[in-house]
């Protein structure tokens, strides 16, 4: 996928057909996500859709998404695998796939062509960063500020290294409690080039300088682990900027009108997607197989990005897209990919992580514990 294709317009598709055929499928499924808005723009594009084409369908949500690597690893010890479908970032799809916990797929023989008969591994493209992962989406953690907390006579800010300006935007921040993106805007504002930023995390130094620069906002930081969690602080005027997914932060100034602006200047873009557990019951199997097919076609994913600002992860979604299904309003200058809001963009190594962040993740804990 080419992330600078962003302007949407108008179009229509066909619907994919089902990959099972006469083979018996669950009557139910499991199906884990991150909640908020996001969950509710995949409910809205593919689950409500999908179970009017297949009455008496139970499907069930868990919001476990932020924990499915340790969640997955622990089912697969105890031999009990009650997920069906998994929604996780493209670093921990490829995490799951090298541990075996997610099953590799061929792209082209389960997901549905584009309306015009290119494959959906061209249409995806780039954005099948794993043998075992479905994209869905392309989106960012950036950051949102209040606006009405912004000292007088200070301009709004418009640099990402903000969030280390307590003198200027004094005020609580929130960060996510995790390592990642943490790690590379505390060295991209201690001087480190964007290019170099990886090179030197993979040392010892290189890592205690991020939590060095971490460590001068420590005390005025507010650490989230839920993506619902910023948005809430932010509304109610305890934090006046914190990071969340762009598509969050969407939904507070836009469908919610709270005082708050987004600052885009350093977003980190991200990629998220389906893996698909190994080791499912045949049925259960057929079921997510006919599901996946369905909610991955170009019109489903197009549909999605009515909901929510994301941008579509095959190029044939993008130009079916215009308006906001409910607010009416242009969803293209909403998109992280929109080339006004992607001027300085900081594209996440997803392999680096897949190789360094337990390790990372250990030493980040152990941090915050000081």
């Amino acid at each position: 996928m080419k992330l600078k294709h962003v302007l949407l317009t108008t179009g229509a598709a066909m619907l994919a057909a089902p990959v099972a055929g006469a083979q018996e499928m669950a009557d139910s499924m499991t199906l884990v996500s991150w909640g908020g808005a996001y969950q509710n723009s995949q409910v809205n594009a593919y689950t409500e859709p999908y179970k009017e084409m297949h009455p008496g369908l139970e499907v069930v949500w868990d919001e476990s998404s932020n924990e499915a690597v340790a969640k997955l690893r622990a089912m697969n010890e105890a031999g009990n695998l009650t997920w069906d479908l998994v929604d996780v970032t493209a670093a921990d799809a490829m995490r799951l796939c090298d541990e075996g916990l997610a099953m590799e797929v061929d792209h082209d023989e389960l997901l549905a062509e584009a309306p015009d008969g290119t494959s959906a591994s061209d249409d995806f493209g780039d954005t099948i960063v794993s043998d075992c992962f479905i994209p869905q989406i392309v989106y960012s953690i950036t950051f949102g500020y209040r606006t009405d907390m912004i000292p007088e006579g200070t301009e709004p800010p418009s640099d990402i290294c903000a969030i280390f300006d307590t003198e200027a935007y004094p005020g609580k921040r929130s960060l996510e409690k995790r390592p990642i993106n943490n790690v590379e805007w505390a060295l991209l504002c201690d001087g480190v080039p964007k290019a170099e930023i990886y090179d030197v995390l993979e040392t010892e130094e290189g890592q205690e300088r991020a939590l060095a620069k971490l460590e001068t906002i420590k005390d005025d930081v507010i650490w989230w682990s839920a993506g619902a969690d910023t948005p809430q602080l932010l509304a109610d005027g305890e934090v006046v900027m914190g990071s969340t997914y762009n598509g969050r932060l969407f939904s507070l100034i836009e469908e919610q009108d709270q005082p708050v602006a987004m600052l885009w200047d350093g977003q980190v873009f991200d990629l998220d997607g389906w893996i698909i557990p190994d080791g499912l019951p045949e049925e259960r199997l057929a079921r997510v197989k006919d599901f996946v097919r369905f909610a991955t076609d170009t019109q489903r994913l197009a549909d999605q990005a009515k909901y929510i600002s994301y941008g579509p992860a095959r190029d044939s979604s993008q130009p079916l897209v215009s308006t906001h299904a409910e607010l009416g309003i242009e969803m293209a200058p909403h998109m992280p990919t929109n080339p006004e809001n992607a001027q300085n963009t900081f594209l996440q190594n997803f392999e680096w992580w897949a190789d360094y962040r337990d390790d990372l993740d250990a030493k980040f804990q152990a941090w915050l514990a000081q």
